[in-house]
């Protein structure tokens, strides 16, 4: 049969025509030398595709290299390759399981009778280095199904990987040297595109995530397109370590958990008065955007759960009790209340929007090995708000609260990036407005000039919402703000207003949250600020100390009252220890302004200011220290060198 051309395209918009058959490797090397050397794979009609691929028709080709986010995962899934093929040199007999990509890297899991300890892991890696500068090929062959049961006949794990592939899909394997693994691919070219990975643990694992099957050894790796990237890596882990949130809450005295009641945290003075200022903060934003705040039940009968939806799509995330012969649950949500305060008055078009705040106290279940710190907790404090607004309305109140989000996080320093996610598989209400509610969002996000990226089918159960990624001081994401937009609840709960022309007409909800979990949000600024709070979160503001207490404590006292009368949270160390030692400690809990008091302090009403972070200090009058704090706080200054010009 005869060959014909096929026309490719390529990214810069240019098009040349090939013999259809070419693989892709060949297509790079017409266009350069280069262009083959450093690329992986390519993007082909938009699915990820070996070089060794052919083209047959006509289609759109993107070369990636490995410092393309596309060129990265596959170099990670190729290295869990390369680790199963250095484990088989080294241990002979192995049974494979599943070697993904993930986050930063890679794991395979295996079964093998050997028990894999540190001392391995760097065994393994070292022939890992050693295949990797053999530059073996790594080559894709499909191959019939007999065939690859036969390949895999002595290794049970891949044969019962091998029987779920569905019959009229193609079985492909890839060959490295002596070592063949069932899989789909993509893959490197070959072995040497490897360059700067690391091996970092083992655990154990069940085979396919369930405990009734057998538990195999899960290696871990990370990867990289370079080796300043790997080195980034590390320097990123030892900086989060320092800065973890349970270390810094315990040592700083900001919150405590306890067996008797896992997952929930206990709020200690410290961090309560933190939390108290995030509250507050948002409560005045709200304010100022004509919020009401209200307060609805913990506890709520069974019926409202089964009513809003809750029952059906997240009743294994509830608890549950029993009142009077009936069954309660505890509130996950806030929502359910809040319509129920909408619907108890009749409201006229002229009413809306109407805007419904609360800081609530919501509990969901988490299973006890996803418990992290405040990161992951079965009872937090949600603040949460929820809109109701004439269809007419919508843009412009998803607008206001983008803005709303982008004023709180803007005050902390935060980047922050943009995600929509659209109707999930299991959703409540009519598809088309689904339809609407997604256009909606998509809408205002377009209109306002925001980067978004889609997330299919990622939303809640009851309408699609718009997800805030915040980025922070180690440049780690975390979803804390959405904004949700719901058709459904409305009409679950049969809510309505009476039109211009006294008809009842159903209104559209809008769910908004903007620090999500303040428990959650509270953690990530521990491990943002590292503990080092700007002065207006800081729990203690300024510690006094005396040089003497026999001499000056009376004086120091006489400072305390002044700095809390003026609304400073100060503290004074009367311990009859040295001065030095007591400065330190201060140091150690992280205080912005340590205030010092001796005989010229005392003699001349003043007081000796050092600032956090800085070896200088400086005699202050009381009242202009008083107001040189009441404009740090008043502006939320977040950095030390905003806080420091005029106490140095």
């Amino acid at each position: 049969m005869s060959r014909k051309d096929v026309k490719v395209k390529f990214p810069n918009g240019g098009q040349k025509s090939f013999e259809q058959g070419i693989s892709l490797k060949e297509v790079a090397e017409s266009i350069s030398s280069s262009l083959k050397k450093k690329s992986v794979a390519a993007i082909v009609n938009g699915s990820a595709m070996d070089l060794q691929r052919t083209v047959e028709s006509d289609a759109e080709i993107n070369f990636v290299d490995l410092h393309s986010p596309e060129g990265v995962e596959i170099m990670r899934h190729s290295a869990a390759h390369i680790m199963a093929q250095a484990v088989k040199r080294l241990y002979g007999k192995v049974n494979f399981g599943v070697g993904p990509v993930i986050d930063n890297g890679f794991y395979y899991d295996f079964d093998l009778p050997h028990s894999l300890s540190e001392l391995d892991l760097e065994k393994i890696e070292k022939e890992m280095k050693r295949i990797v500068s053999e530059n073996v090929k790594i080559e894709r062959q499909e191959v019939p199904r007999e065939e690859a049961e036969e390949i895999f006949r002595e290794d049970p794990l891949k044969l019962e990987l091998l029987a779920d592939i569905p019959q009229e899909e193609a079985v492909t394997v890839y060959r490295q040297g002596e070592f063949i693994d069932l899989c789909r691919g993509p893959h490197m070219p070959s072995t040497h595109f490897l360059k700067a990975f690391k091996l970092t643990h083992v655990s154990g694992a069940y085979w396919r995530g369930d405990s009734s099957n057998k538990m195999l050894q899960r290696v871990y790796g990370v990867a990289f397109a370079e080796q300043s990237q790997l080195e980034a890596y590390f320097h990123m882990l030892e900086e989060a370590q320092k800065r973890n949130h349970r270390k810094l809450g315990n040592e700083l005295e900001l919150f405590m958990f306890s067996q008797e009641a896992p997952g929930m945290p206990f709020y200690l003075p410290n961090g309560h008065v933190i939390r108290n200022e995030l509250e507050q903060f948002l409560r005045g934003l709200q304010q100022v955007y004509d919020y009401q705040e209200v307060r609805t039940p913990i506890m709520m009968n069974r019926r409202l759960w089964e009513n809003s939806g809750h029952w059906d799509h997240y009743k294994e995330n509830m608890y549950f009790s029993e009142v009077d012969d009936q069954a309660f649950a505890l509130k996950p949500m806030n929502c359910p209340g809040h319509m129920l305060i909408f619907k108890d008055k009749l409201h006229s078009y002229r009413d809306l929007p109407i805007r419904l705040s609360e800081f609530g106290q919501v509990h969901r279940h988490e299973f006890s090995g996803a418990l992290n710190g405040m990161l992951r907790v079965r009872a937090f404090c949600q603040d949460d708000a929820h809109i109701f607004v004439r269809p007419d309305q919508i843009e412009s109140e998803i607008t206001a609260a983008l803005k709303l989000i982008d004023e709180v996080y803007s005050a902390f320093g935060f980047e922050y990036a943009i995600e929509l996610s659209t109707r999930p598989e299991k959703y409540m209400g009519d598809e088309q407005l689904w339809v609407e509610a997604e256009s909606a969002l998509k809408n205002v996000l377009n209109k306002q000039g925001y980067n978004y990226r889609i997330n299919e089918g990622d939303g809640a159960f009851y309408g699609p919402k718009i997800d805030i990624h915040i980025k922070d001081a180690l440049n780690r994401s975390h979803q804390c703000a959405t904004v949700q937009l719901d058709y459904q609840m409305p009409e679950k709960f049969d809510l309505s207003y009476m039109d211009a022309h006294n008809q009842k007409m159903r209104p559209v909800v809008i769910h908004r949250a903007v620090f999500g979990s303040i428990d959650r949000f509270l953690g990530i600024l521990i491990e943002h600020f590292s503990g080092v709070f700007p002065v207006w979160l800081a729990p203690v503001q300024a510690q006094i100390i005396a040089v003497s207490n026999e001499h000056h404590l009376e004086y120091a006292e006489e400072v305390r009252m002044a700095l809390k009368k003026a609304g400073i949270r100060v503290n004074l160390d009367g311990r009859n220890e040295k001065l030095g030692y007591k400065m330190r400690d201060a140091q150690m809990k992280k205080i912005p302004f340590i205030l010092v008091v001796g005989d010229n302090e005392k003699d001349n009403r003043q007081v000796n200011v050092r600032s956090r972070g800085n070896k200088e200090s400086r005699a202050m009058a009381v009242e202009e220290f008083i107001q040189q704090v009441a404009v740090l706080v008043a502006s939320k200054s977040l950095h030390m060198e905003q806080e420091q010009p005029e106490f140095s």
